[in-house]
């Protein structure tokens, strides 16, 4: 085939035959030398369906092919049912090579997992937890079983970055290494990603405070792609998707496999069942279903399946559980209901269509409130249709997705991973931890002072305690976490409901939504009577029934970037949404979204936004500056703290009862308006707040300093006024 294949195995090459590819792809061909090499981290940056899996597998399985002691390669991903996909996948390849192939989680039979323990080689699947489990309790077999790892592989590390689990993740690896000090390198790291902003910063990502080289490989462009954007009208303050959408939605996926982004559980569930609804109304077979993580393992993967088989026409409504790169074979197309949150993630779910050669395929359905007289501006703007064009051009366009969050502290995290490393060695000095996991670890933007101020009040609380020798060990209260089930993950996994149906769990429900005995509610797309509430084994009882609304699903906004906001009002200032392709204009609204482009372009010119910044309606100030919603929070904070009543909506801030000429001069003159102001003291005005898992062993002052710095940015907020007015 190449220069590049006739370096792989004779085994791996006569798989890549079985498959039936006329020539590697790309991506693979520019990976195996990299990887075969060794020596020097590597970064994979591609596409959905790209072959990126494949670009690391085929080189490194050649290159352990004859290993026969101890694990070669550790495959590290966010999701259980993604390792469950690449055991399936690798299952061929490992045969071909008499290769062992391990899945290791929860939902793995004990037996097979034991005699993976006697005789560990070949590949292991594992989530950060289960090698935070593995690390704690067999330290000894972690060392024998993976003294002779030649890669470790993160796939989907976008995931990760910016996260608890990633700070997780990253520590883990250098534990790993930290085991293994008799080797000349590091273990070599290899990051698979379809949407890695910033690519050239991710080698810092992937492995912080050592220099190690890191070779990064990217996909040649996108696949062609096919889009629309329909617009609707909706009633004013309208909770789910209007008929008419609906209607379209069921109109475009029927006989067809589909998968439709609501951007939340609640809608998840109201459209899917809705959607069925009129499978019934006219007497044909249900194809639409809900996707989303409060749903049990065997609906999810019914669903998967029944997607990877392509025999049943099957619409997936679902939340972001199915950006990732779970095989699910080929669907039609993609649909977003509702503004994607991000570029990044509308790239992702783009990925899920156009696979084996043919067009991505993109439908928008974005409805927008009619126009009242107590119609906010950022109604009248058509801020939801605006942000899904912008969030569409900055993808074809600018090829730009937002990059990875890396300036968070995460010293809840570091709470965490101080006892972990604690219980993995029975004892360790402070100055061993400080070295291992802030000097040459994830956590190097932590200073020794707030180290030590961590470790006193870690002791105060009786997580640890310090013996004669100055080795720090587990206090009764550190014991009792660490001993805990749920302690290998670092993320929160809030109170439950399960919701049982003839003895069967279906799913469960945050105990934030308050579901009361009588109820009528949507869950895993069908329509329920709750019969009971059992308050001690936190169990719903259900049965079948009609009518009923979603529950309340509890999920954080995700804050929109700056550089989102700034092609809004590019577009608008142009007054030109259309896509420049090869020197013509295209043109991708419908008939009715043209038209509320108009109404909200209109309404931007009649208060010449274009220059300026307030308008004054219905006894509110508005303040339309275009800015990230971390400096809108930020501002938002301040003028409450100046005593005004305000909020923000979309992106806007609201300031009821107040004279526009006095919120105008401050606003042209930053330095009065944020006056001494840092992230943290906006931050001490909240109070402290526990956001991650572990908070409340953080002394108050640095959680207050983390929360400030992850919410607010007063220095970009004062550089952002100081251009406004220019």
């Amino acid at each position: 085939m190449s220069i590049g294949f006739n370096q792989l195995d004779h085994r791996v090459q006569r798989w890549v035959h079985r498959q039936k590819w006329k020539n590697l792809r790309d991506i693979q061909e520019q990976a195996i030398g990299p990887i075969l090499k060794e020596g020097s981290d590597v970064v994979i940056s591609a596409s959905t369906a790209s072959g990126k899996t494949e670009a690391f597998f085929l080189p490194a399985c050649t290159k352990i092919a004859d290993q026969d002691e101890g694990f070669g390669i550790l495959y590290l991903s966010p999701l259980k049912a993604l390792i469950n996909d690449q055991y399936r996948r690798l299952e061929g390849l490992c045969e071909m090579l008499d290769m062992n192939v391990v899945p290791w989680h929860g939902d793995i039979s004990q037996a097979r997992r034991n005699k993976a323990k006697k005789n560990p080689s070949g590949i292991i699947l594992m989530t950060p937890e289960s090698l935070e489990a593995r690390l704690i309790k067999d330290m000894g077999w972690v060392r024998r079983a993976f003294s002779f790892l030649r890669y470790i592989v993160i796939d989907e590390f976008h995931a990760f970055v910016g996260t608890e689990r990633g700070q997780q993740l990253t520590s883990l690896m250098n534990r790993l290494d930290a085991l293994a000090q008799d080797r000349d390198l590091p273990i070599p790291r290899v990051a698979l990603s379809a949407t890695l902003g910033n690519i050239n910063d991710t080698p810092a990502l992937l492995r912080q405070n050592y220099n190690m080289p890191c070779e990064i490989i990217q996909g040649k462009g996108e696949s062609e792609l096919q889009l629309v954007v329909k617009g609707y009208y909706d009633l004013p303050g309208a909770q789910r998707l209007n008929e008419n959408a609906l209607q379209d939605l069921y109109a475009i996926c029927r006989g067809g496999s589909h998968l439709v982004f609501a951007n939340s559980r609640g809608n998840t569930e109201d459209i899917a069942a809705r959607a069925s609804d009129l499978c019934e109304n006219n007497f044909v077979p249900n194809e639409f279903f809900p996707h989303h993580g409060s749903l049990s393992r065997e609906l999810r993967e019914f669903l998967e399946k029944r997607l990877q088989k392509e025999d049943l026409p099957t619409t997936a409504v679902c939340t972001m559980t199915l950006e990732l790169g779970i095989d699910i074979g080929k669907v039609d197309s993609v649909i977003q209901v509702t503004p994607p949150h991000s570029v990044a993630s509308l790239r992702q779910r783009m990925g899920r269509s156009g696979r084996r050669g043919t067009p991505s395929v993109l439908r928008m359905l974005i409805p927008e409130d009619k126009i009242s007289h107590i119609s906010s501006p950022g109604d009248k703007l058509r801020l939801r249709l605006l942000q899904s064009i912008a969030i569409i051009r900055l993808y074809i366009v600018e090829k730009w997705y937002e990059p990875a969050e890396s300036s968070h502290f995460h010293f809840s995290t570091l709470v965490h991973q101080i006892l972990a490393l604690i219980a993995q060695w029975g004892g360790a000095r402070a100055a061993q931890i400080f070295d291992q996991l802030c000097d040459k670890g994830s956590f190097g933007n932590v200073t020794i002072p707030d180290f030590k101020k961590i470790l006193t009040h870690m002791g105060k609380k009786e997580l640890i305690q310090q013996m004669h020798n100055g080795e720090l060990v587990l206090g009764i209260e550190g014991e009792r976490l660490v001993n805990n089930y749920n302690f290998y993950t670092v993320f929160n996994t809030p109170e439950e409901y399960r919701v049982v149906n003839n003895e069967k769990t279906i799913g469960s429900l945050p105990t934030e939504s308050l579901v009361t005995k009588g109820q009528h509610i949507i869950f895993a797309g069908r329509r329920w009577k709750v019969n009971d509430v059992d308050e001690e084994k936190k169990t719903v009882y259900v049965n079948l029934s009609k009518g009923g609304v979603p529950p309340k699903f509890i999920g954080d906004p995700i804050p929109l970037h700056q550089k989102i906001r700034d092609e809004m009002y590019k577009i608008f200032n142009t007054g030109d949404y259309r896509i420049d392709i090869g020197g013509s204009k295209v043109d991708f609204l419908d008939s009715s979204a043209r038209n509320l482009f108009k109404e909200g372009l209109e309404y931007f010119n009649k208060h010449d936004l274009s220059r300026n910044k307030i308008i004054n309606e219905n006894g509110y100030v508005y303040l339309v500056l275009w800015a990230s919603d971390k400096i809108v929070k930020t501002l938002q904070m301040i003028f409450g703290s100046k005593g005004y009543e305000v909020s923000s909506f979309h992106g806007i801030i609201e300031i009821k009862n107040v004279d526009r000429h006095k919120i105008e001069n401050l606003l042209k003159n930053p330095s009065i308006l944020m006056g001494e102001w840092t992230n943290a003291k906006l931050s001490s005005i909240i109070g402290v707040r526990h956001i991650e898992k572990y908070d409340e062993y953080v002394p108050d002052d640095l959680l207050i300093n983390s929360y400030g710095n992850r919410y607010f940015d007063v220095k970009a907020t004062k550089h952002f006024l100081e251009q406004l007015y220019v």
